[in-house]
């Protein structure tokens, strides 16, 4: 139990804890690794007739090129005494907690007042909230899971945080609270830090952070600033030098090229409850999963993020994908980078609005029952050095071995993932896009390249692991990790892996050994493909294998089938450009290549443009060609995707196997004189879909093909309908399978294959 505290009048004349000169210096000049040692309240007791204990605060404040410095309570006004470099000091009641009864003799309780600081510069007169009356917001667990690497919600307590606390002095318009920024960087060999920015012109002596034991981590509270404010880190190098630094934590940034960070403080309220009802219920890999995968810059070029909810929601819905992928949006400094050289990586970039705009995006596609997956860029960061790059004059983020810290193909620095800190900065920040950006999937980029340490280098450029082995072992712990926690901290989601090589296990779980992924992009069915298309039809027999080699490894890992950005640009043309022969032929190939795809074991990702038939290949510097479909047949291959989502999305056969042999069997994997593909998709409950597709030039009458049973079958799809742009080469919408056997089949039917086409059957019910 305790007592009340003593009033003010009741005290002696108040002591003056004393400063040392050195340490006085040091925080005038913002060098101090401990400011809140000299600034702020310091406790005395004062002992008091009658055996009572009584209270005081000696409080120093650094106000440079004050005339004049007053110390407000609620006990009155104190004036200031100028000590040292522009720092002042006062001496001012404080309160104690007098133990009673059982604990007695325990010793008094000092509380520090609330304060204010008054000081007049010449004619101008400021009353301010002090940062150094503040304990440290970063609570003794926090600084144990910083220590450990653990720290899952690194977002909350790193970086620039609005927070309030209780204040009997109050601020204009919220009595009882004072309301401010917490401030907190991770620079562990830094001998200083400063926070700069708008609110103190820049100059930083005035908000020096104080160093948090031995986490590494460097924190302040400044009242009075709240969302909007621009802001820096300053860091003292070990060598003597002063940086100026963006927060890596930073939630919002200027525009580029400007570089400050930017207080942000979200207010948007989600109305995807449902979404994600629905998403944390049920395992996205075995759903169907149709992408499509958008640049924003130049999907519609000028369009905000709120804009794109309108916009790009509306389209998506039209065209019937399932999600959509969106090319990093973390910022960025360089646009021509795509994104994929990441500064800021809890920053959405600022180039079309504010975070909670991207917000509104995403919460808009999930109302509109479209999933949302974001490029992810943990492999590497780029130089620029108000960035990560040498972040408190060291290597940091970056490996210290050059060998391992650089990647020679970008001119990157590489992650090093066998740091606790850096390690817990790349997993909390999937967990930051999972749950503060409701995202569904993080496509992750550039796997391959942290999975070997001779990735992208010649002998001598690399150092083997410690057991003589080029595997990164500090990259695949960090990989492993990644999944785990995003799989375990929001059921529903997914992480896809843009691995190019064939390391065993991407999709394996991470308790049995792999790399935790859930799907992984199949970049050999992508490349095999492409390189079959892009020969004349007539030359196309002499490269069958090539078009049917992907089911050899079709279930090996959980795969998607992309033909993403990379090749449509840099010379390599758009999907419709690689196409021979003449327009008929490129946009007929288009469709059929399309209908392959999306009839193919794996779920499928196109990228913006390939779904019109665009002719130039991708510029990120325009936008799509929009006005292209007012070419009839432009719009055919547009209409044709629409139609093949649909399907594809009702017909559980096309998607529901996909990562399980049962999902396919070939009807005829041969015919390569015919450059004809034939093959069966079902579902687990039997449904099936005959699909045949020709990429010879030519149509083929009378063409018998094997079926698993006779009656009805009913063409659902023609990549060659008129309507489509196509000839009209069909079967009037039904043909009727016979009792003849064909290719080990006791029943065959007989077709008109279009040209340069492909169709769908689906048996019809009997009865």
């Amino acid at each position: 139990m305790t007592g009340s505290s003593t009033p003010p009048s009741s005290l002696p004349p108040l002591p003056v804890v004393p400063a040392d000169p050195a340490a006085l210096a040091a925080v005038a000049q913002g060098r101090s690794f401990d400011p809140h040692g000299v600034l702020g309240p310091h406790l005395t007791a004062v002992p008091l007739p009658g055996g009572r204990t009584g209270g005081a605060a000696t409080v120093r404040v650094l106000r440079p090129l004050a005339d004049e410095v007053t110390i407000v309570t609620l006990d009155g006004e104190f004036a200031a005494t100028h000590e040292q470099d522009g720092i002042w000091v006062a001496v001012v009641p404080a309160a104690v907690d007098e133990p009673l009864g059982a604990d007695a003799q325990a010793a008094p309780v000092l509380h520090a007042p609330d304060y204010r600081v008054r000081a007049r510069y010449g004619e101008t007169t400021t009353l301010q909230d002090d940062p150094y009356r503040f304990l440290p917001t970063l609570g003794e667990v926090d600084q144990h899971l910083l220590r450990e690497g653990r720290h899952e919600e690194l977002w909350t307590v790193l970086g620039a945080n609005p927070t309030t606390y209780p204040s009997v002095l109050g601020e204009p318009g919220s009595p009882g609270t004072t309301s401010g920024t917490a401030f907190a960087v991770w620079a562990p060999n830094a001998r200083a830090v400063r926070v700069i920015g708008d609110f103190n012109h820049w100059q930083g002596t005035t908000h020096a952070l104080r160093a948090l034991g031995d986490t590494g981590v460097w924190e302040l509270f400044v009242p009075g600033i709240g969302p909007g404010t621009l802001y820096k880190y300053e860091i003292l190098t070990p060598g003597g030098t002063w940086l100026q630094k963006a927060d890596p934590l930073a939630k919002g940034t200027q525009v580029p090229p400007a570089n400050a960070s930017v207080v942000v403080e979200s207010r948007h309220e989600w109305t995807d409850a449902d979404w994600i009802a629905e998403r944390t219920a049920r395992d996205p890999h075995t759903g169907p999963v149709s992408i499509y995968e958008v640049h924003l810059g130049s999907w519609r070029q000028g369009l905000s993020y709120r804009e794109l909810a309108e916009q790009l929601t509306a389209y998506v819905l039209e065209t019937g994908f399932t999600h959509v992928e969106l090319m990093p949006v973390a910022e960025h400094p360089y646009g021509g980078s795509w994104g994929y050289q990441v500064t800021s990586y809890y920053a959405p970039t600022s180039r079309f609005g504010h975070p909670d705009d991207f917000r509104h995006l995403v919460d808009t596609l999930h109302r509109a029952g479209i999933g949302v997956i974001l490029d992810w860029v943990p492999a590497h960061f780029p130089k620029d050095e108000w960035a990560l790059a040498r972040f408190d004059g060291t290597p940091l983020y970056e490996h210290p071995d050059p060998l391992r810290g650089e990647q020679p193909d970008w001119g990157t620095y590489v992650f090093d993932f066998g740091r606790n800190e850096v390690r817990n900065f790349l997993v909390a920040n999937a967990t930051y896009w999972f749950e503060e950006f409701h995202v569904d999937a993080l496509r992750v980029d550039a796997v391959a390249s942290m999975l070997y340490l001779d990735y992208s280098r010649n002998p001598g450029q690399w150092h083997p692991n410690v057991h003589g082995g080029r595997e990164n072992l500090e990259a695949i712990a960090f990989l492993q990790e990644t999944n785990a926690t995003a799989y375990r901290r929001t059921p529903g989601v997914m992480m896809i892996a843009e691995e190019s090589t064939a390391w065993p296990g991407v999709t394996r779980p991470t308790d049995a050994g792999g790399l935790g992924f859930g799907l992984k992009w199949n970049m050999g069915w992508m490349n095999d493909s492409l390189r079959y298309v892009a020969e004349e039809p007539i030359n196309r027999r002499y490269h069958h294998h090539e078009i049917t080699f992907s089911m050899v490894y079709a279930y090996s890992e959980q795969f998607v089938l992309p033909i993403s950005h990379d090749e449509v640009v840099h010379g390599k043309g758009s999907l419709y450009g690689k196409m021979p022969g003449d327009d008929w032929q490129k946009r007929a190939g288009v469709r059929s290549f399309l209908a392959y795809q999306w009839s193919h074991p794996g779920k499928q990702l196109l990228f913006m443009g390939c779904e019109i038939a665009q002719h130039a290949e991708w510029n990120e510097a325009a936008s799509l060609d929009w006005a292209g479909l007012g070419d009839p047949g432009k719009a055919g291959v547009q209409r044709l995707v629409r139609d093949l989502n649909d399907l594809y999305r009702r017909t559980p056969a096309l998607w529901a196997l996909d990562h399980d042999p049962a999902g396919f069997e070939w009807l005829d994997a041969e015919d390569a004189d015919h450059n004809v593909l034939a093959f069966l998709r079902r579902d687990a409950a039997g449904n099936q879909v005959a699909v045949v597709v020709n990429f010879a030039g030519t149509p083929h009458e009378d063409f018998r093909l094997a079926l698993p049973h006779g009656g009805r079958w009913r063409e659902v799809l023609n990549t060659d309908a008129e309507v489509y742009g196509g000839s009209g080469v069909g079967n009037l919408g039904e043909v009727e399978s016979e009792p003849r056997p064909w290719k080990g089949r006791a029943s065959s039917v007989v077709l008109r294959v279009p040209p340069l086409g492909a169709l769908y059957l689906e048996p019809v019910p009997e009865g």
